[in-house]
């Protein structure tokens, strides 16, 4: 069995065409995963009218939906451990926007939730899948910075869909359905995707060490053709004997996984619940406060923009600190301007915190989505990233009931008190608890990885 050595030679590669391939590709990809993400939250003030339904009923669409970003997480990062990352994004991708298309032809709430159950399938693996193959693919010392990258050009999708729905929500009683036709653009996805590589570092896990070494051998090629002689990988350690077919779950919650899984899904949790919530509810809420349904979407959608700033400043940080502070800091930032956004509901104070927030939630969640896999190894990556992300989703589940209890038992200002609450839990409980990122080097995830073989034979 060959000795790849894929993480040094991968290490030492310079950014190149092949780079930025894998960037635009995985953009598209991410892109049309954050429309699909928040389509709903701007039909929803539409069908308030149109369906006559209750916030109730859209809370209840909201819940399913999250609960369909879990079973899809949790799957979607089994399925690409097992059977490899680049068929595991080609297949969610095309799942979410199938049923973004069906959910533009929903005759009734109940359908459309089934409908908006199924796409969050897909739209909670998508992330999943990403975010794990830019972790292998991409240098270790700017794998954060280009899992920013990706999430700048990708989250451009939030404004993008706001727009769109401002153009065509207000335009008709039907007009929200354009705006999940507008997500639905991503099942031209495959077209793009067939130039992806399968990762070279899942392919030597699974006992496949001659095709993972054409690839690199190409990879190298194409980098020295471009950039000069390359320079020599650092020395491989020692060589997995038995390929690993699959992890099961229950290594997650063994040493040396147990703690950090646990610290990920209660950060995974809190942040949901805050961000999630802002992103679905706020629309709503404040047409509910008296705001007009387009002044509404226009506040919303200006707030937006701040959103590709945040992944922007993720990319020029994300790899020069300590992500763990990073992430404790940023949940305290967020929380002091949501605290002061829901006592100031104000038109200026909108825009300005609204703004304010998405930039540093997008900053949050573009370190945190580095951040996540690269405290697991190779052959537990996607499950450990797709399981403590999608207890996320899990826990949002219950986000939208209780939020819905809060603004009709308590008002609008409860509901954010509510949320500064879950960006203190976070920032707590990655501060004290978290692992150091910069502690986790290449070296400690192959010895992790042999660590996590033996418990697989127990």
């Amino acid at each position: 069995m060959i000795n790849v050595n894929a993480s040094n030679r991968l290490n030492r590669l310079p950014f190149s065409r092949a780079h930025q391939a894998v960037l635009v590709i995985l953009s598209f990809a991410y892109f049309f995963d954050f429309i699909d993400l928040n389509t709903f939250s701007y039909a929803a003030p539409s069908l308030l009218k149109e369906w006559n339904i209750s916030t109730h009923t859209i809370a209840f669409i909201t819940s399913v939906s999250y609960f369909g970003m879990f079973i899809g997480a949790s799957a979607g990062g089994w399925f690409s451990d097992r059977f490899g990352r680049k068929k595991g994004l080609i297949l969610v991708v095309t799942f979410f926007s199938s049923f973004s298309l069906l959910s533009s032809l929903a005759w009734s709430p109940e359908i459309l939730g089934v409908f908006r159950f199924l796409t969050s399938l897909g739209i909670g693996a998508t992330t999943i899948v990403a975010s794990t193959y830019i972790s292998e693919f991409f240098p270790s010392a700017t794998k954060g910075k280009y899992q920013a990258i990706c999430i700048t050009i990708g989250i451009c999708g939030i404004p993008a869909a706001g727009w769109v729905a401002k153009m065509v929500v207000p335009a008709a009683p039907y007009g929200w359905r354009f705006i999940f036709l507008f997500g639905a653009i991503g099942i031209f996805f495959p077209l793009i995707a067939k130039k992806l590589d399968e990762s070279p570092k899942w392919l030597d896990t699974k006992g496949k060490s001659e095709q993972a070494h054409r690839i690199l051998l190409e990879l190298e090629a194409k980098a020295e053709k471009e950039k000069g002689e390359l320079p020599e990988p650092a020395p491989a350690l020692k060589g997995r004997q038995t390929p690993v077919k699959s992890v099961p779950y229950r290594t997650l919650f063994q040493k040396p996984l147990a703690g950090r899984t646990f610290v990920l899904m209660t950060m995974w949790a809190a942040s949901t619940i805050a961000i999630q919530g802002f992103g679905t509810w706020v629309p709503t809420l404040l047409v509910k406060e008296g705001v007009s349904m387009d002044e509404s979407i226009v506040y919303v959608t200006l707030g937006t923009i701040g959103a590709p700033l945040g992944a922007l400043i993720a990319s020029q940080i994300s790899d020069r600190v300590e992500r763990k502070w990073a992430i404790s800091v940023l949940s305290l930032m967020i929380m002091a301007l949501g605290f002061f956004y829901g006592i100031n509901p104000l038109p200026m104070v909108i825009v300005i915190c609204g703004f304010l927030m998405h930039m540093f939630e997008r900053t949050f969640s573009s370190i945190a989505y580095a951040y996540t896999p690269e405290l697991y190894p190779v052959e537990a990556r996607a499950s450990g990233n797709g399981l403590t992300y999608g207890v996320g989703r899990l826990a949002n589940v219950a986000g939208p009931f209780v939020v819905s209890f809060l603004y009709s038992g308590y008002g609008f200002l409860s509901v954010f008190l509510f949320f500064t609450g879950c960006w203190l839990l976070c920032a707590l409980t990655v501060g004290i608890f978290g692992i150091g990122s910069k502690k986790q080097t290449i070296e400690q995830d192959d010895i992790i990885s042999e660590e996590t073989i033996v418990q697989q034979k127990l």
